[in-house]
């Protein structure tokens, strides 16, 4: 049996022996039956594949069949110039019955049949196969890009992903390989008029060098070579129609015989009006029992899909359809796995009005999916957190132009933007007589007064110095700091595994030291919960166990672990909040700062602030205060207080100022120069 493993193998190699070996004519007779055979079944192939790549090795069979071929012509034209016109009983038969004693309709035919074949459906699979090629290149990064906005939003799994990419790159190479394999028609097309000519003009020189009349010369020969170029050009014209119907074929769901009878039949009326057109014909004198027979079949046809088309709609009530599917729906939540289904929410989801569904729907062109893509890229640069797959869903209780982000199924914010419109932010002090009419609104991320402006005052505002937003990157912007501030939330400890997994890679001593040696898993979220809570980044997990390493068998309480792990990340601290190698910030009263510690209550569980309420209005009034001012110069405000205080006084600020940064000498390097701008006091 293992000769057939072998099998395609052997058969080259017998095509390339026929080259070389003479046939005798009964087996010459065969290989010429296999090849019209060979070929049939390659054309009804093409014509059952429901998608190209289902018959991904055509561009290996057009080399085979195109070789063999031109094997057999070598072999044939052996075989007529050598055994005095004869070839075969299959040339022969097949000369005779297309000649029919005339040789100049043989070959007129044989003319027409390949230049048919050559300029007509050659040349066209040709260029199919060439735009093909093109066109699947081109679009090769956009696919990829869409299965990883897809992957990205939970809509299908790596599994799925890795499928999807093989068959774009399959498809590529595909047509590829089609562009040049169809040039192997076109040139057996070529070689086809040559090998007639030696053999009608060969044959037809050794016949008077023989000793033969002109009459039968020509009769001998011109069967013999009629014959053996329509044996060799049928089998190339089913394959050329093949190749045709192969490149022009686009993704179904069905083979070519079924989408031609549901694509034609779906339009009755269309057959039924080309049937009462057609009797027109018969005043210009065609013949009326001809034209009768074909407008009687196109009407009766028309008739009869309509019929059976009413009666599918009959047969199809409306009532039964809703019974039918409340009764699915019922047996559906009877397995109680479905109804647990309906319990869990998405980490993470957008719901967006109808007017906006053009820029998060793919398929209209939006790029909102790609977008999170790269925002998930960025983030987890920046803060080392890879953000969770962003559900997308429409919704009928937002106002068109709206958006609502949900956060584990709660919203958290609603915006709105003017799909058609930019928002413009103005540039500072900007004349009254520059300024560009627009809609007032306010940018959703950061507050800010902005303008919704149309797209044909984009030029004159971008010349007036405003910063021109398209409405996708305000959605985008928006989203990203809404998971900024909330990213703690997002640390799962499903997160955290994977985290510690992904730093065993490098360094998988200080994992399994630490966790769960020294720090439960449990403890070590708390940790860097507390990081991203106040936007330190959590990329250095290494630096971070080291840290936990050190202090977590004398220190229990998370909160003061994280002060420790924040000394250690305070290069990366430093570099988040500084510009130009400064910190601008406000200090901390020394009255304060006593006032804190000595209402510092400790406790088995961790530490609390005690202080009395008119203190705590007194401290946040003075804070407030100062931070306004502050605004004013920086766009962050920050507090710098000694190490010991930082952690209550940045709890009791969150309950009243939450978007302060407060650090402690301890978070500060040594290299950036720290500027005062005030000190908060009471």
């Amino acid at each position: 049996m293992k000769i057939f493993n072998n099998i395609v193998a052997i058969f080259v190699i017998v095509i390339v022996a026929l080259l070389i070996v003479p046939l005798s004519t009964p087996i010459l007779d065969f290989m010429f039956i296999m090849n019209l055979a060979f070929s049939l079944v390659i054309l009804l192939m093409t014509m059952y594949v429901k998608e190209t790549l289902d018959l991904s090795l055509f561009p290996s069979l057009l080399l085979v069949t195109t070789l063999l071929r031109l094997g057999l012509n070598v072999s044939s034209t052996r075989s007529i110039l050598t055994k005095d016109g004869y070839a075969g009983e299959v040339v022969k038969t097949f000369g005779e019955f297309v000649i029919r004693g005339d040789v100049v309709v043989g070959l007129v035919i044989f003319l027409i049949i390949v230049l048919v074949q050559f300029i007509v459906i050659t040349k066209g699979a040709e260029r199919v196969a060439e735009v093909s090629a093109r066109f699947t290149l081109d679009a090769m990064p956009g696919k990829q890009m869409a299965i990883d906005a897809d992957l990205s939003s939970g809509i299908i799994d790596e599994q799925q992903a890795r499928i999807r990419r093989s068959k774009i790159q399959k498809e590529a190479d595909f047509f590829g390989a089609m562009d040049g394999a169809s040039k192997f028609v076109k040139g057996d097309a070529i070689i086809s008029i040559v090998i007639t000519l030696v053999n009608l003009i060969g044959g037809v020189v050794i016949g008077f060098l023989n000793g033969g009349d002109l009459a039968t010369v020509m009769s001998t020969y011109s069967t013999s070579t009629v014959g053996d170029g329509l044996m060799s050009q049928i089998p190339a014209l089913l394959i050329s129609v093949a190749t045709g119907i192969l490149v022009t074929r686009s993704t179904s769901e069905a083979d070519l015989n079924t989408d031609v009878l549901k694509q034609f039949s779906a339009q009755p009326v269309v057959l039924i009006i080309a049937g009462c057109a057609l009797p027109l014909l018969i005043l210009i004198g065609f013949p009326p029992v001809q034209v009768l027979l074909m407008a009687a079949a196109l009407i009766g046809g028309g008739l009869l899909i309509q019929r059976r088309d009413k009666a599918k709609e009959g047969q199809e009530p409306e009532m039964p359809q809703v019974v039918e599917e409340v009764t699915s729906e019922v047996e559906y939540y009877k397995n109680l796995d479905n109804v647990y289904a309906l319990l869990s929410v998405d980490p993470i989801s957008v719901e967006v009005g109808y007017s906006l569904l053009p820029l998060v729907d793919q398929n209209s062109g939006g790029r909102f999916m790609d977008r999170i893509v790269m925002l998930r890229k960025q983030f987890a640069d920046e803060m080392g957190l890879v953000i969770p797959p962003v559900r997308m869903r429409d919704s009928s209780q937002l106002n068109p132009n709206q958006y609502e982000v949900r956060l584990k199924g709660e919203s958290v914010a609603i915006g709105e933007v003017l799909v058609d419109h930019y928002l413009a932010l103005s540039p500072a002090d900007l004349p009254t007589s520059e300024q560009i009419d627009g809609i007032d609104t306010i940018e959703p991320a950061f507050g800010m007064p902005a303008k919704w402006i149309s797209e044909d005052k984009k030029i004159k505002a971008e010349m007036a110095g405003y910063t021109l937003i398209d409405p996708t990157s305000v959605i985008i912007t928006h989203l990203s700091e809404l998971i900024r501030t909330h990213a703690y939330e997002l640390l799962t400890r499903q997160e955290v595994k994977k985290m510690l997994e992904n730093l065993k890679k490098t360094n998988p001593t200080i994992v399994e030291d630490t966790v769960p040696a020294l720090i439960s898993q449990n403890d070590l979220q708390k940790v860097l919960k507390n990081l991203l809570r106040e936007n330190v980044p959590i990329s250095d997990m290494e630096t971070i166990l080291e840290t936990l390493a050190d202090y977590a068998p004398t220190v229990k309480d998370s909160d003061m672990l994280t002060e420790y792990v924040r000394q250690a990340l305070k290069r990366t601290i430093t570099h988040r909040f500084s510009e130009a190698g400064q910190l601008k910030v406000l200090s901390l009263d020394g009255d304060i700062e006593t006032k804190i510690i000595n209402s510092v209550k400790k406790m088995d569980g961790g530490a609390y602030l005690a202080l009395d309420p008119m203190t705590i209005q007194k401290i946040v009034s003075a804070t407030t205060e100062k931070v306004d001012e502050m605004r004013k110069l920086v766009q962050v405000p920050i507090i710098l207080t000694s190490p010991i205080v930082r952690i209550y006084y940045k709890k009791l600020l969150d309950q009243f100022c939450p978007n302060v940064v407060v650090l402690s000498f301890n978070d500060v390097d040594s290299s950036v120069q720290i500027q005062s701008l005030g000190v908060i006091a009471i």
